[in-house]
């Protein structure tokens, strides 16, 4: 597995996959509104297609990953894309790696806990807060979880 990162060439094949897998390359969260396409990121592609994507910011003392997404899911893609973003913030002498989930996405609070990181805050509706600038965030998840809140995840560098 080749991860490389994301440049100037691959930013309209980045484009392309958020809006085939998200509707949109446009991700809102109570930090900010990203374009992921325009982010600092990795990504690994098979034959012709991107498999696995990370974006991120770095910002005051840690790196906040935008977005992480896997095709293929247990091939270890997305623990590689991760690492990547920990090898980033460590080789610029941040103290944390952070991100975002909403409430319902419960298969990423899982991958991310299995790998050092932990729930710091729940940040109660601001999914619904988030549905003001991006109307078209589903209320429900689809096993029918309402996606309400966002929880923030932390690892520590130290």
């Amino acid at each position: 597995m080749q991860i490389r990162i994301i440049h100037d060439e691959i930013r309209q094949t980045v484009k392309q996959f958020f809006i085939t897998h998200w509707g949109s390359s446009e991700m809102v969260v109570s930090t900010g509104v990203y374009h992921c396409d325009q982010l600092e990121g990795f990504y690994v592609m098979d034959e012709e297609e991107i498999i696995g994507l990370v974006t991120y910011r770095i910002k005051q003392q840690e790196v906040e990953i935008i977005s992480l997404d896997c095709i293929y899911e247990g091939k270890g893609i997305g623990s590689a894309l991760l690492n990547r973003v920990e090898e980033v913030a460590k080789t610029h002498q941040l103290q944390k790696v952070s991100l975002i989930t909403t409430n319902d996405n419960l298969h990423a609070i899982r991958f991310y806990q299995k790998r050092g990181y932990r729930v710091t805050e729940i940040r109660l509706d601001a999914v619904k807060r988030a549905r003001l600038i991006k109307p078209t965030i589903p209320l429900f998840s689809t096993d029918q979880i309402a996606i309400q809140d966002e929880w923030l995840l932390e690892k520590s560098l130290n």
